[in-house]
């Protein structure tokens, strides 16, 4: 009987680290080819969190300003400059707020768009009545074109050489826009397209996920409906008037505005008219803004019943996720509520 003869091949342990690395190498570079990572700037984080919930499983938008820096001054940094060229995408409200990037962005050959000229927003000027926002459609603001990279950079330059003049002057534009979240849906669905364009292999994911963010917001909005409806009246100021928008949706109104001009250190004698409409109205709520509460604030509510707090307009603290941007509808709402709730 033939005796059976076994052959054993073994491979040191060299070998077999070097075909799991290559395995494992194979594995990554399929999965990156799989998932496309267009990269998208934002100039601000509210944008970034809008562009995160349309990225979401697909890539990781950045952020130009850092957290507490302003979007109506800023000085760019050369590694600012980079971003700016490197960026496939790049997204900023408009030199109505960020006129600092005016003539930084004329040499910009990529897709910029500013979101305060795109087709369907819901817009308002400071010093116009508040008026009920329109939950079911976004059609205020139209344009004859649909603006990609054929901005005007002759008008953003002077439009910034202006911005100090007339920031927050009544009759200009209110560029705090993001925060109307009609408006939020609209930008979205803008950069759902502009991504599947580059990227058209994932263009159903991307759409997808602009639709889900549109779902969110119309199930919070409903929330946040009937959290604030019961405040409407209550009386508040904030220190900086940013949250128009905000108000116009959910029916609230300030009294007053400590800051009118922006960051411009407010005069004496409106200093003391504030004073004067806090005495004159009782119980109210006054509102800073992070990452500062300024002292001259504190001292207007000196021996008067004002409770002090805050909002956050730009999601200052906030991950920049697929629900970045509710939380910083819902974080307003609570820190609106949970002062007037208490008057």
């Amino acid at each position: 009987m033939a005796k059976r003869r076994y052959s054993i091949t073994l491979y040191s342990p060299g070998v077999a680290i070097v075909r799991c690395f290559l395995a494992l190498a194979a594995l990554l570079f399929a999965s990156s080819q799989a998932l496309a990572d267009v990269r998208v700037l934002t100039s601000i984080k509210p944008l970034q969190l809008i562009a995160a919930a349309v990225q979401d499983g697909l890539g990781q938008p950045e952020v130009l300003l850092p957290p507490g820096a302003s979007p109506h001054h800023f000085a760019l940094r050369p590694s600012d400059m980079r971003k700016l060229q490197q960026a496939e995408l790049f997204y900023w409200i408009g030199p109505d707020l960020e006129g600092f990037l005016a003539k930084p962005l004329a040499s910009r050959t990529a897709t910029t768009l500013a979101v305060q000229q795109l087709d369907g927003l819901q817009l308002r000027h400071f010093g116009e009545p508040a008026r009920p926002a329109d939950h079911d459609h976004d059609h205020d603001h139209d344009h004859d074109h649909d603006h990609d990279h054929d901005h005007d950079h002759d008008q953003h330059e002077s439009a910034h050489d202006e911005h100090d003049d007339h920031q927050h002057q009544p009759g200009t534009l209110d560029a705090h826009l993001w925060l109307l979240p009609a408006n939020a849906q609209r930008i979205a669905q803008r950069m759902a397209s502009d991504l599947a364009a580059l990227d058209p292999q994932q263009a159903a994911r991307y759409q997808a996920n602009a639709d889900a963010f549109a779902q969110r917001l119309s199930t919070l909005d409903q929330h946040l409906q009937a959290r604030l409806a019961p405040l409407q009246g209550k009386p508040f100021f904030v220190f900086h008037q940013a949250f128009d928008y905000f108000e116009q949706a959910y029916g609230l109104q300030h009294r007053g505005v400590f800051n009118l001009l922006g960051e411009v250190q407010p005069g004496a004698r409106h200093v003391a008219l504030i004073r004067q409409q806090l005495q004159s109205t009782g119980p109210s709520c006054l509102f800073s803004e992070p990452p500062l509460r300024p002292r001259l604030l504190q001292t207007l509510g000196e021996g008067l019943p004002v409770r002090m707090a805050e909002l956050d307009a730009l999601g200052y603290a906030l991950a920049a996720d697929a629900e970045g941007y509710p939380r910083l509808l819902e974080n307003l709402a609570d820190n609106l509520a949970g002062c007037l709730e208490q008057l």
